[in-house]
C-alpha cells in the first residue's frame, strides 16, 4: 500500500480546522474576548518564528536583520566622521592659503616700509642741507 502525501489537502484540512474553531470560539465568547485570543495566538506565533530564525541564523552563521542594522548605523556614523574629518582638513588648508598669502602681504610691507624709511632718510638730509645754507 502506497502513502502517498498530499501538502495541498493537509493545508486544507488544516484551515477548515482553525478556521471552524476559531469561528466557533468567536461565537461562543465575547467577541473582544475572542479577537484578543486570536491576536494573543498570532503574537506567541511571531514570537517563536522570531526567535527560531535568529538562532538558526546564528547557527549557520548568517547575519540577521538586527545584525545588519547595528551595522548600518555603525556605518553611518563612521561616515559622519568621516565628513567632519574632511571639513577640519579643508578648513585646516584653508587656513593654510590665507597664511601664506598673508605671508607675503606682510612682506611687500617691510619692503614699501624700507623704501618709506629710505626716502624720509633723503627728505631729512635735504631739508638738513638746505637749513644749512
Amino acid at each position: 500500500m502506497k502513502l502517498e502525501t498530499n501538502l495541498f489537502d493537509i493545508w486544507k484540512d488544516y484551515y477548515a480546522k482553525s478556521s471552524s474553531f476559531f469561528d466557533e470560539t468567536i461565537k461562543e465568547n465575547f467577541p473582544a474576548q475572542g479577537i484578543a485570543q486570536v491576536l494573543e495566538m498570532n503574537l506567541m506565533y511571531k514570537k517563536l518564528i522570531d526567535e527560531s530564525t535568529e538562532k538558526y541564523l546564528e547557527l549557520v552563521n548568517l547575519p540577521s536583520r538586527n545584525d545588519l542594522a547595528n551595522l548600518s548605523s555603525l556605518v553611518v556614523n563612521v561616515d559622519a566622521k568621516v565628513d567632519n574629518l574632511e571639513e577640519l582638513l579643508e578648513d585646516n588648508s584653508t587656513n593654510q592659503l590665507d597664511q601664506s598669502g598673508f605671508k607675503q602681504e606682510l612682506s611687500t610691507i617691510k619692503k614699501d616700509m624700507k623704501n618709506l624709511d629710505t626716502k624720509m632718510n633723503q627728505i631729512i638730509t635735504l631739508l638738513k642741507a638746505e637749513g644749512s645754507k
